[in-house]
């Protein structure tokens, strides 16, 4: 099997590079890349870069991601985030290869509890939620095989994430005010990474497994509480903790106003991908846990 990953730098996409070398030839590419074009703006080269790599997979692991930019920006978001897409869909179908993209919570418009269904009507609040939406639609409309994982919150060792920046906070400050009226479930890199491996397997010996899913670790939580979780671990671990506990403020997020509204329910509903793959998603503290434990090796955080 060839595979043609695109975005490789990227959190997911570095994981991907691991979880993907087993199953075959990885040929993978960042907008910088040399000899293949991997760059989503440039939507000639990329439909050039399929015909000659010939890929019997496409991963996408590249994205317009700056959720608050893209609200004075929207067109390179659309460009990035469905036109390349909608190429990558059209070259996946002419060639019978299979398509592996990733999407988000933001489609949906964040009301209610209930954890959303891959079924429930998407209604996003933001110019890059629309872009996303707009991606999974550019795929399911070329009819190419496809898998199309939404995620949420998702974080890594490598790079910067929510988790590492609480930890800096709390190192140099008594107090510390963070959102706790948004819910989802904080998703790892690397899960994202091998379930994508394990489901991409099985779809490639079932065809009829094509389609979107929701991917997200198991339970649920808030910002605060996600941040007092991460920092209470910390500290257990012997790291020099300036914000007391109580001192961490759990407020709305009215407190911090950003220009791209953010879902208030993120959680997403896993059951079909589980059942489909015959999978068992972890529970988002085990996850938070592990990358913690790697980044707290380090000296500098």
């Amino acid at each position: 099997m060839k595979i043609l990953l695109l975005g490789k730098n990227g959190q997911v996409g570095w994981e991907l590079q691991r979880s993907l070398a087993p199953l075959g030839e990885l040929i993978a590419l960042d907008a910088r890349s040399q000899n293949h074009c991997g760059d989503l703006t440039d939507l000639i080269g990329l439909a050039k870069t399929v015909r000659e790599v010939a890929p019997d997979v496409i991963v996408n692991a590249a994205a317009y991601t700056a959720v608050d930019k893209a609200e004075s920006e929207p067109e390179l978001a659309q460009a990035v985030n469905a036109k390349a897409l909608a190429v990558l869909a059209q070259a996946a179908k002419a060639s019978g290869a299979w398509l592996v993209h990733y999407s988000t919570d933001y489609v949906f418009d964040g009301s209610g509890a209930t954890p959303w269904l891959e079924s429930d009507v998407a209604r996003p609040l933001s110019a890059y939620g629309a872009s996303k939406l707009a991606g999974e639609q550019a795929i399911i409309e070329a009819g190419c095989k496809h898998l199309i994982f939404r995620t949420s919150w998702v974080y890594a060792s490598r790079g910067r994430n929510f988790a590492k920046t609480m930890l800096q906070l709390a190192q140099q400050h008594d107090q510390l005010k963070v959102i706790n009226d948004q819910v989802g479930a904080p998703t790892g890199a690397d899960l994202l990474a091998d379930v994508t491996a394990h489901a991409l397997r099985a779809a490639v010996q079932n065809p009829q497994l094509c389609g979107l899913y929701h991917l997200a670790a198991a339970g649920e939580t808030t910002w605060h509480a996600y941040a007092t979780y991460v920092i209470e671990q910390a500290r257990q671990a012997g790291v020099a903790i300036k914000v007391a506990q109580s001192a961490i403020q759990a407020v709305p997020s009215s407190a911090f106003p950003t220009p791209a509204q953010r879902p208030l329910n993120s959680r997403l509903n896993t059951s079909k991908l589980q059942h489909a793959f015959g999978l068992s998603l972890p529970h988002w503290q085990i996850g938070v846990k592990r990358m913690l434990t790697e980044v707290l090796d380090y000296p500098s955080i």
